[in-house]
């Protein structure tokens, strides 16, 4: 049996075809980023749960243990992990809180969808800074 898209090259009709979006032209609507990065901050919650599991198994093995997770997670490297956790945990929360809004029918417009997007966004930023402003001023003093 002869493939029926051989004949179309000879034709030409395969070079007269639209070419599918490419990501290098294709514009991503806002909400198909959240999806991705609901999805992205969901996988990152496994690792960052990892993280907590070694600083508490840490904190039940003895103190040397327990004190080189401290430095680990106090260095410049275990602090950015550590505010991207953050940053992951408000972001994937949010956008459990605006999925939970979709369920009851609400907020399902185009505009009201880029609306709850940008907040995410925004919130998850937002939230994550004031997370680690208090956090870094509660535990200031304790030094």
């Amino acid at each position: 049996m002869a493939d029926p898209n051989a004949s179309a090259g000879k034709s030409g009709l395969a070079d007269s075809r639209p070419l599918s979006p490419h990501l290098q032209i294709y514009r991503w609507p806002i909400t198909m980023t959240m999806s991705i990065l609901h999805r992205v901050t969901g996988g990152a919650l496994y690792v960052g749960t990892l993280l907590l599991a070694w600083w508490l198994l840490a904190a039940a093995t003895s103190p040397s243990a327990f004190a080189w997770v401290q430095w680990f997670l106090g260095s410049p490297l275990g602090l950015l992990i550590l505010f991207g956790y953050t940053w992951a945990l408000m972001h994937h929360m949010l956008g459990g809180i605006r999925h939970f809004i979709w369920d009851f029918g609400h907020g399902l417009g185009p505009g009201e969808r880029n609306t709850y997007a940008w907040a995410n966004i925004i919130g998850s930023v937002v939230t994550t800074v004031l997370i680690w402003i208090v956090g870094l001023l509660a535990f200031s003093g304790a030094n």
